[in-house]
């Protein structure tokens, strides 16, 4: 029999009652206020590990820019993805909502000859053009950062002029090519130091602080730096226990006490470890030993999907490297230790380490340290040791 359920996991599922994040919304907030005044204002990236919330923070974000009349677009990175196709595309439907307006109608030309420029160039599955090959080759540049710098300024001028701001919504940045970051990077200062309204919010994996420093050293004053971690004690009080109250459901001290301490405080944890106990028990106070029944199925449901889903993109070699660092103990661990577990030297491992790290599997903290960027995936690697330890026995 189906039941409502107030607690929402999923990747990026926007929850019922959205904890902990106040102080980032209501900040973000009064920067897309100034960019409704056409004052530029620095850009935003938040960092964090999976399942912190960072994709449904910046769809929150979204929504409330959207009320703004800000014209916002979402672009999800992938690895498979071109990133230049999807902001030409973007630029393309904003220059559609400019055209609108009988007196704006001619801005349009000059920012569109520039993402031809860029899409002819930089984009090998572009049919979005039908152009000669006399006009292909009038589009055609060779540089990315300059294409992708007149686009940007191009709109931005067109957005400064029809009183229209522009916010990119990036999620997954860390899967960003670097020639292409580094182009993003420069573009967007470029429209800055000109004054035009358009500001990119950006999420991804921790890394990324690394990798926008190494593109240009001056991206450390172009964004505003956020890192999202799990919830205090407090907000994640809030995240359990009022998406239930409009069932008229309610904890026991004990209870939240248990949850916080299943979950971490990882936001995503605590929606599906809710939502499992909320689907399973059916008395209006829900106390401890409800949770205690349900930590098995908790876990079984993270590792077969959230754990899972990821260890299954890593080839035999990854998984070996994934093993020797749960070996080590404790997290962070040296790359020094991870090569003793594996038996190599460290330049051996070193290709292996790259490739989980461009994975988004580990990434690296401090000096030569690394750690998973899932939250309790040494964990999922233990149990599924000890069900490989206790298979070949039996």
């Amino acid at each position: 029999m189906f039941k409502v359920n107030p607690y929402r996991p999923g990747a990026g599922l926007m929850p019922t009652y959205l904890a902990g994040r106040d102080e980032d919304i209501n900040n973000i907030e009064q920067m897309f206020d100034a960019l409704t005044m056409n004052i530029p204002t620095q850009s935003v990236i938040f960092s964090g590990l999976r399942g912190v919330g960072k994709t449904v923070l910046i769809n929150k974000l979204q929504k409330i820019a959207e009320d703004k009349d800000i014209f916002c677009r979402h672009i999800e990175i992938e690895e498979r993805n071109d990133f230049i196709s999807q902001i030409a595309t973007c630029s393309q439907a904003f220059l559609r909502k400019v055209s609108t307006k009988e007196k704006f109608k001619h801005l349009i030309q000059k920012p569109l000859d520039a993402i031809k420029a860029l899409v002819v160039s930089f984009d090998p599955n572009d049919n979005t053009f039908s152009l000669s090959l006399q006009e292909r080759e009038l589009y055609k540049s060779t540089n990315l950062t300059q294409s992708l710098t007149d686009v940007f300024t191009t709109i931005g001028e067109t957005a400064y002029k029809a009183e229209t701001p522009i916010c990119f919504f990036i999620d997954e940045i860390q899967y960003m090519r670097p020639k292409e970051l580094g182009s993003l990077i420069a573009a967007l200062h470029r429209t800055n130091q000109l004054g035009y309204p358009v500001m990119i919010v950006g999420a991804g994996l921790p890394k990324i602080y690394k990798m926008l420093s190494e593109e240009k050293s001056y991206s450390e004053r172009l964004f505003l730096y956020k890192e999202i971690g799990s919830l205090t004690e407090e907000q994640s009080r809030k995240a359990i226990e009022e998406p239930a109250k409009k069932f008229k459901v309610s904890y026991t001290d004990e209870a939240v006490c248990e949850i916080i301490n299943i979950t971490k405080g990882y936001p995503f944890f605590i929606q599906q470890m809710c939502q499992v106990v909320f689907k399973n028990t059916d008395e209006k106070i829900i106390q401890k030993i409800h949770i205690d029944n349900n930590i098995s199925e908790f876990f079984k449901l993270l590792d077969i999907g959230f754990f899972k889903v990821r260890y299954e993109r890593c080839s035999d070699g990854e998984k070996k490297f994934i093993f020797a660092m749960v070996k080590c103990g404790e997290l962070p661990c040296t790359i020094s230790n991870i090569a003793k577990n594996l038996k190599k030297d460290v330049t051996a491992i070193s290709t292996t380490r790259a490739q989980l790290i461009n994975k988004g599997i580990i990434y690296p903290i401090r000096y030569k340290e690394l750690d998973f960027t899932v939250p309790e995936f040494s964990g999922f690697i233990q149990r599924l040791e000890e069900y490989k330890q206790w298979h070949e026995e039996s």
